[in-house]
C-alpha cells in the first residue's frame, strides 16, 4: 500500500474578513519564507481582492494550491490565480452552481463545499464539476445530525473525486465547527473520519496566526500520518 504523506498535503491558510487579516498573514508568510499557502477569498469584496492580488507579488508565495472563491468573482480572477500561482482547486458553496456559467473552462476545477443547513437545492449537482472540497468539521456535524448533506456526500463515495478539504476545529458539545483553535483537542474528531474524505490539498481554515497555524500543521501532519499509514 502506498504511504500517504500529509506533510505534502496540508497548507497554511490566508483567511480573514478585514484588510489587516490578510496583510498580517501575508507578511508572516514572507518573513518565514513560506512559498505555498491556501487562499480564502469568500469574505473579501472585489476592491479588497484587487489589493490582495497586487500584494501577492510582494510575498514569497509561489503556489496557491486551493482558493475558496466567491460568487462575484470574474473568470479573469480565476485565470490569474491559475496562471500566476498554479491554483488547481477552486472551491464553491452550493449557491455557486448558479454562477458556473461565468467561469467557462473552469467547471472541472471547481469543488463543492457543502452547507450545513439540511437543505439541498435541485441545482446542486457535484457531477457537473470537479468533485468535493469537504470541510471536515462540517461533515462531522452533518454526520452527527444525519443531514441531507452528509448523505449526499456518502452516497458518492465511489463515484466522485474528493480532491481537497478545509480543516478547522470541532466542538462536539455544540456540534459545530471552530475557526479559532484554542486546543489540540479541537482536532480529535479527525480520528473518527473515513480516509476517503481527505484530499490532495488540505487547507487550514482558521483565524489563528500563521505561526500558530504552523504549530497546528505540525501536529496534524503527525496525527494523520499515524492514522492512515
Amino acid at each position: 500500500m502506498t504511504k500517504v504523506n500529509f506533510e505534502k498535503r496540508i497548507f497554511l491558510g490566508i483567511t480573514g474578513k478585514e484588510e489587516k487579516d490578510w496583510q498580517t498573514k501575508l507578511k508572516d508568510l514572507t518573513d518565514l519564507k513560506i512559498n505555498k499557502a491556501a487562499l480564502f477569498l469568500e469574505r473579501f469584496d472585489q476592491a479588497q481582492r484587487k489589493k490582495i492580488y497586487r500584494a501577492l507579488f510582494n510575498t514569497t508565495l509561489k503556489q496557491i494550491p486551493l482558493c475558496h472563491i466567491s460568487n462575484d468573482m470574474e473568470i479573469e480572477e480565476l485565470s490569474f490565480l491559475e496562471s500566476k500561482f498554479k491554483t488547481k482547486y477552486f472551491n464553491i458553496h452550493e449557491k455557486g452552481f448558479g454562477f458556473i456559467d461565468k467561469w467557462p473552462g473552469f467547471e472541472k476545477k471547481l469543488y463543492l463545499e457543502m452547507d450545513k443547513n439540511n437543505y439541498l437545492s435541485d441545482k446542486v449537482m457535484v457531477e457537473k464539476i470537479g468533485g468535493f472540497c469537504v470541510d471536515l468539521s462540517h461533515f462531522k456535524a452533518a454526520e452527527v445530525e444525519g443531514t441531507i448533506e452528509s448523505k449526499y456526500i456518502l452516497e458518492r463515495k465511489n463515484s466522485v473525486k474528493f480532491n481537497c478539504n478545509h480543516l478547522n476545529g470541532y466542538d462536539g458539545k455544540n456540534n459545530t465547527d471552530l475557526h479559532t483553535i484554542k486546543s489540540l483537542k479541537d482536532f480529535n474528531y479527525l480520528k473518527n473520519l473515513p480516509e476517503f474524505l481527505f484530499g490532495k490539498a488540505i487547507a487550514l481554515e482558521m483565524e489563528n496566526s500563521i505561526r500558530e497555524q504552523i504549530k497546528f500543521r505540525k501536529y496534524l501532519v503527525k496525527l494523520l500520518n499515524n492514522l492512515f499509514n
